[in-house]
């Protein structure tokens, strides 16, 4: 969805890691066929290990499913991948080419990386399309965005973003009037107005009615091929609707991979019984 040369990154030539390694700077190489890349990151607070050892990789346009029980470290995991903390040791790339320890929140977001929180955020005093619009523009002054015109491309994206989140009806509603679950639609819409690479999801199923779970697994599941996924949900429901027969869902326990594979494969897992759904 995103051009592959990126402005403003810092990376530069030559240093090899595993998988991962610099080579031209601001480009993103998915020659691997990989996405995103965690090696070995560990991250402590006060004596506490909310990452330990963290390893693992994302393939270019899948969508992988997290799961493990709370205190896993799985939001600690998005928040170094977004540059939110700081890793004390590891390494995280996008693609082959970009290292996000590199660049700071706003480098990482421009670098097409794009996150929902738990509690979804949207401008609420401005209606659906206003959000949309909002989102497409570096500049979020709501003076200058809605005063500026839009291109027929533009309007078009709007559109179409409106029908993927199913809020075509909505569209001239303050957002504030929404359901829990219309805004967690609309925030995703914001985010894919900003045409990620990686989506970032924060259990995106709370608080949503079964008819809006379906709307957004069918979402989901629609952008599979056009821009890779990470989704950390506990509903397993969800998960297995996301993640069907073949996809891989990965198990955090206490900072690291306990598992990974199929959803059948995992949960036959004796450490994930263990340490998650025999809870």
């Amino acid at each position: 969805m995103r051009n592959a040369k990126l402005s403003g990154s810092t990376a530069d030539t030559g240093d090899v890691t595993g998988l991962a390694h610099v080579s031209v700077s601001g480009e993103v190489d998915l020659s691997h066929g990989i996405i995103l890349y965690l090696e070995d990151v560990s991250v402590s607070f006060d004596g506490f290990k909310a990452l330990n050892g963290l390893s693992l990789s994302v393939d270019s346009d899948e969508l992988r499913c997290i799961i493990g029980p709370n205190g896993a470290g799985k939001t600690t995991m998005m928040d170094v991948i977004t540059g939110k903390t700081k890793p004390d040791t590891g390494r995280i790339f996008l693609g082959q080419t970009i290292d996000l320890q590199r660049l700071d929140e706003p480098g990482i977001a421009g670098a097409g990386i794009g996150r929902k929180f738990q509690k979804p955020t949207v401008f609420e005093r401005h209606t659906v399309w206003e959000n949309l619009d909002l989102a497409m523009h570096e500049d979020k002054r709501w003076f200058h965005t809605l005063r500026s015109k839009l291109t027929s491309a533009a309007l078009a994206r709007i559109r179409e973003t409106l029908a993927l989140v199913r809020l075509q009806k909505e569209a001239y509603r303050q957002a504030g009037e929404l359901s829990h679950g219309q805004k967690q639609l609309l925030e995703i819409g914001m985010l894919l107005m900003q045409e990620p690479r990686l989506l970032l999801l924060d259990e995106p199923a709370a608080g949503m009615s079964d008819n809006e779970t379906a709307q957004l697994v069918e979402l989901l599941n629609h952008l599979r091929g056009k821009c890779s996924m990470m989704v950390v949900e506990h509903d397993m429901d969800f998960v297995a609707a996301l993640s069907g027969a073949e996809g891989k869902v990965t198990v955090l326990a206490e900072g690291t991979v306990i598992a990974e594979g199929t959803l059948d494969h995992v949960k036959r897992d004796q450490r994930v019984i263990d340490s998650y759904l025999g809870r």
